[in-house]
């Protein structure tokens, strides 16, 4: 398979080719995780810890799922309780784990960059759970694959992007993602919840739901991340589901075969009408959760054979 990274930071680095690589084997792990029995051998004798400095369900759960099916020992970190509270730094916190031995290292913060810096220190192969308003790889891997399962192909289609894009971190992976494989992205939202430069991002951009979701073959709303705006975006939930909600009038825009989609958690009302989120012909939701998993066992698989080629060249250096 033609997937070369040491570490999965983010989308930006990685290759057409690559991305193709992890959803091709990502769907041998959507079969595998259908069956009776759902563990394999791919990570058996290897360590895997689970670091996550925010609060997360779906992410958390999905890499350890992912890691106990492919049979790694797998240690969730508890933040809380360790010596970060105490004081002590991101640096000295990835030395001592790397101390330990680890092969895989899944990691989520707040800081934009925070995890880049981890991966610089130590020996194993870190996954980026999501760093601040940076990015979130491994969801914007899940939702192609999604995307490729509904629509049979990942490329040449029309995507909206709906929401609070200044905050998103799953925005900017679907972003460069969606790009990287030729597909006409458009991001709708209020003016104040778009970023600084948005102009030269290379999509479309609107204000208003009706021109942004016409004619769009995939709806991707996104949650209002008010725990990190520091001010007034919005004049209030109410009025921002009236203008971006979405509901059956606005969706009425898109395609008719148009797919829904949203990584949540959810917020019924405020982003999404329930009736909507709950449409068994339109929304991809609970499938995004279920590709969550074999995607990330797909990344993990293949980090996993790349730090095992890289230790084999080693030793072998070594003994010559």
């Amino acid at each position: 398979m033609s997937f070369r990274a040491r570490h999965l930071l983010g989308i930006e680095h990685l290759a057409p080719d690559e991305i193709r690589a992890i959803l091709d084997l990502a769907d041998h792990y959507v079969d595998l995780n259908r069956r009776t029995v759902k563990r394999t051998d791919a990570l058996a004798g290897m360590t895997q810890i689970n670091m996550f400095f925010e609060n997360s369900t779906r992410t958390q759960s999905s890499f350890e799922l992912a890691g106990k099916r492919l049979g790694a020992d797998v240690m969730n970190m508890a933040v809380a309780q360790s010596s970060v509270k105490k004081g002590e730094t991101l640096i000295d916190t990835a030395l001592t784990l790397n101390a330990m031995h680890p092969d895989l290292l899944v990691v989520r913060h707040g800081a934009s960059g925070a995890v880049n810096l981890l991966a610089s220190k130590v020996t194993c192969a870190v996954v980026n759970a999501g760093d601040g308003r940076h990015e979130h790889p491994t969801q914007a891997l899940l939702d192609a694959l999604t995307i490729r399962r509904a629509k049979g192909r990942i490329h040449r289609l029309t995507v909206a992007i709906c929401g609070d894009i200044a905050h998103s971190r799953v925005a900017r992976s679907n972003l460069i993602l969606l790009g990287k494989m030729e597909n006409r992205v458009r991001l709708i939202g209020p003016p104040t919840l778009m970023p600084a430069g948005v102009a030269d991002f290379g999509c479309e951009v609107h204000d208003d739901m009706a021109a942004g979701l016409k004619d769009a073959d995939v709806v991707m709303m996104l949650r209002l991340q008010k725990e990190r705006m520091d001010g007034g975006f919005i004049p209030s939930e109410r009025e921002y589901f009236h203008r971006f909600g979405l509901d059956a009038e606005k969706l009425a825009h898109a395609r008719p075969d148009a797919i829904v989609m949203h990584p949540g958690p959810m917020n019924r009302g405020v982003e999404i009408d329930g009736t909507i989120a709950d449409d068994i012909n339109r929304s991809v939701i609970q499938e995004q959760v279920e590709m969550g998993v074999a995607v990330r066992m797909a990344c993990m698989d293949l980090l996993a054979r790349n730090l095992r080629a890289e230790r084999g060249r080693a030793a072998a250096g070594v003994m010559v």
